[in-house]
This record gives structure tokens, C-alpha cells and sequence, in this order.
């Protein structure tokens, strides 16, 4: 899994509420169990009409938000099914960050397990860096996860909270697995010694 620190990119407006997993990637693109290719099918109903043309008044089909990072919605973002496609999908995009005023649970925690940094703030800031993001290409955000913070493009800066074992877990690239390696060690030991006391098992 990839490290998290430090982003400055474009952020892409979306002021909507309530953007559900099925938004976020539809029904018909989960049969797949890699992680990656699901970005083209990002938003795909929002995306594309029905014969797969691209629709050009969506957000990340014009030229200024093509190559975005940071995605800054509205509440309640990643509500609905619990599929871990919507991560990938919003991953292999290019997108590492999402900023809003809530998540549904699920989504939020799958995020840490896919290189994603989840950000809540409080709606009248989120206002504030969707109108930073209505700028288009020349205004990036930097984000700072060491530092909790948040910076607009004028210089304007928000501290968030994160539980701190997430973020250290998304500094140094720890998906569960990973967590598990960083404890090889004792493993092997217990494995050993278990082996002696019972050579039986």
C-alpha cells in the first residue's frame, strides 16, 4: 500500500449529498477482484450517457479536473452497500484524498486500507474548499497529514482530526496485512516455540 504524507493537487468540486457507493461505482463493474481498471468507471453514470459518451458538464470530464486528487463533497459521502470497489475505483482514478462533512462507516474505513485519506470537516469549511475547487487547475489545495491540515489555495488553512493509529498506518503504508508483517517476528517466535511444546498440532 502506498504512503500517505503530503499532497498538493487539484481538487474537484462535487456538492452533493448523500454520494452512495453505487454512484461511486455501479453494480455492473464489481465482478472484478483486482484493484485496479475501475477508474475509468469512476462516477460512470454521472460520467458517460448511454452510449458511452462522455458528459461534458460532469466535474471530472472537464479539462481543468481531468487529472484531480482531491475530490470535496457534501455529506454523507460513500453511503449505501459496503463494497470496497468504491475505494478502488475513486484510487485508481488518481484521487487520494476525499474532504467532507461525514462518511457512512464502512466507506470511510476502506479508504485507509486503499491508500485514501478521508477528511471531515465541519460544512462551513467544506464550503469554503468547494469554492477554492470551483477555481479549476490553478488552485491546488495542500494537504498535510502529519500536520492535520488542510490549506487552500489563498493560504487558508483548516486542521482536521484523525484517530491517530489510522494515520499512522496510512503514513507508513499499512494495510491489515502489512500490520500483520510488522509482527513476522513474534509470529515466527510463537510458531517455534509452539512447535516444540507441541509437536503434535
Amino acid at each position: 500500500m502506498n504512503k500517505f504524507d503530503k499532497l498538493t493537487g487539484i481538487a474537484a468540486p462535487m456538492p452533493l449529498i448523500n454520494i452512495d457507493t453505487d454512484m461511486i461505482i455501479p453494480k455492473q463493474f464489481l465482478k472484478t477482484i483486482k484493484r485496479s481498471g475501475l477508474g475509468v468507471n469512476l462516477f460512470d453514470e454521472m460520467r458517460y450517457d448511454d452510449d458511452r459518451n462522455e458528459i461534458p458538464d460532469f466535474v471530472l470530464n472537464k479539462p481543468q479536473y481531468r487529472d484531480a486528487q482531491i475530490l470535496v463533497a457534501g455529506d454523507n459521502f460513500g453511503c449505501g452497500s459496503s463494497r470496497e470497489h468504491a475505494p478502488w475505483a475513486i484510487a485508481d482514478f488518481g484521487i487520494t484524498c476525499v474532504i467532507a462533512p461525514s462518511y457512512a462507516d464502512i466507506f470511510y474505513n476502506n479508504c485507509f486500507k486503499n491508500s485514501i485519506l478521508p477528511i471531515t470537516l465541519p460544512q462551513e469549511q467544506v464550503d469554503v474548499l468547494m469554492k477554492d475547487a470551483e477555481k479549476g487547475a490553478n488552485a491546488r489545495m495542500d494537504i498535510d497529514l502529519e500536520a492535520q491540515t488542510v490549506t487552500t489555495s489563498d493560504g487558508e488553512v483548516f486542521s482536521f482530526e484523525l484517530d491517530s493509529f489510522k494515520k499512522h498506518c496510512l503514513m507508513n503504508g499499512l494495510d491489515d496485512i502489512g500490520l500483520t508483517m510488522e509482527k513476522a517476528a513474534s509470529i515466527d517466535a510463537f510458531e517455534a516455540t509452539a512447535s516444540q511444546s507441541r509437536p503434535w498440532v
